[in-house]
């Protein structure tokens, strides 16, 4: 990694940072990327999957054939950074560090354009739509392992907390299941001054939110894993009126599919009984999403080598996170493995999907060395 070559990642980053695009919305971003392949020499293949692109790289006669992923898409926050290069779009920002993975994805492929020691074929993914839009799910569907038929798959996230250029590499579960859940109640609208000719959803709503938050400390063994959030409600228009309908929107995580049960069960149990409790009608829809990340033995240790190589430090002991990432689904396909590497200090408001939150562009040469690494090693391992 050349200081230039930095250099350029860092103005590129940058340039994705200052230019953030929603899920399925990805189409300047991915021009951008394959512009830059384009510059760097590298052939592709765009439009998988939504706004996704494959750029192929092969050497030497060797068979073997690998995936290095990296996500492009933003989120719907609010940037209070203050940074010269801040979200020039209102309202939506890189607040997980989507541009770092793709400048470190190219920066990878940079590497390995220019590197002879190597023999086989790497498949850099750019993926759209990975907040929660099953932008992987779509990419495997339009054919992505049929097209590009890769033995392996590696990807890693940036992590605030973590010492900047550490890496970490996890032994089985790395991060959590997910899935939305919607709680729409309907009750009988009317005057706020004659609360007794109405059913109030929003009087059952706080006793619903309440009763809730004991599904997981008194229904899930204490030994498992298991979190459920409600984040956010909609119901009323006026101060004077009682409002007939109110919607609770959140998330549940876990680990376990046994344990997905078990929330599950005790959110449609509690649902029916404030419905019951106070007149009202109370609708739970979840939606699952793409299931738990999960490193399979033999790419964990291939991870852990190519962190040696790069001399990077190296962490096995952190415990698993209960965000969620959808590159599970591709493990679902093919072994892999997904990794950390630290963002820094994690500071208030700067923390994963926070307004304050920027990825570190000192640790472009690591994630980009790391990723090339890993590709070449598993290679060379086949």
């Amino acid at each position: 990694m050349t200081p230039e070559l930095h250099q350029k990642l860092t103005a590129w980053r940058q340039h994705l940072h200052a230019n953030p695009e929603l899920s399925l919305q990805e189409k300047a971003t991915s021009a951008f990327v394959q512009s830059r392949l384009a510059e760097l020499g590298i052939p592709f293949e765009a439009d998988i999957g939504g706004h996704g692109i494959v750029a192929t790289l092969t050497r030497g006669s060797a068979q073997g054939r690998v995936g290095l992923r990296a996500d492009m898409d933003a989120l719907p926050i609010t940037e209070e950074t203050g940074l010269a290069y801040a979200s020039r779009h209102q309202g939506v920002m890189h607040a997980c560090g989507h541009d770092g993975h793709t400048a470190s994805l190219l920066g990878a492929a940079a590497l390995l354009a220019l590197d002879a020691s190597w023999s086989g074929t790497v498949d850099f993914i750019f993926q759209p739509a990975e907040e929660g839009f099953g932008g992987s799910r779509a990419m495997v569907a339009d054919g992505l392992f049929e097209r590009f038929p890769m033995t392996r798959i590696f990807g890693f996230h940036n992590w605030p907390g973590l010492d900047a250029g550490t890496i970490a590499v996890h032994d089985g579960v790395v991060m959590a299941s997910g899935g939305r859940v919607t709680l729409t109640i309907e009750g009988h609208a009317g005057h706020a001054g004659m609360p007794h000719l109405t059913r109030d959803p929003l009087v059952a709503a706080g006793h619903l939110i309440v009763a809730l938050q004991s599904i997981v400390s008194r229904n899930v063994d204490p030994l498992d894993t298991a979190v459920l959030s409600l984040c956010a409600i909609e119901g009323g228009t006026a101060s004077n009126q009682i409002a007939g309908r109110v919607v609770i929107r959140g998330t549940l995580r876990h680990h376990r599919s046994a344990v997905k049960d078990t929330i599950v069960e005790g959110i449609e149990r509690t649902c029916a009984g404030i419905a019951t409790s106070f007149g009202v009608k109370v609708t739970p829809e979840i939606v699952m999403g793409v299931g738990t990340v999960v490193n399979t033995p033999a790419e964990a240790g291939l991870a852990r080598i190519a962190a040696e190589k790069v001399q990077a430090p190296l962490r096995s002991d952190l415990a698993p996170s209960m965000a969620g990432e959808d590159f599970a689904f591709y493990l679902q396909h093919r072994p892999g493995a997904f990794v950390w590497i630290g963002n820094g200090e994690l500071r208030d408001g700067a923390e994963l999907h926070g307004p304050r939150y920027d990825f570190n562009d000192a640790i472009l040469p690591v994630a980009s060395h790391w990723m090339a690494e890993v590709a070449k090693t598993a290679l060379a391992s086949n």
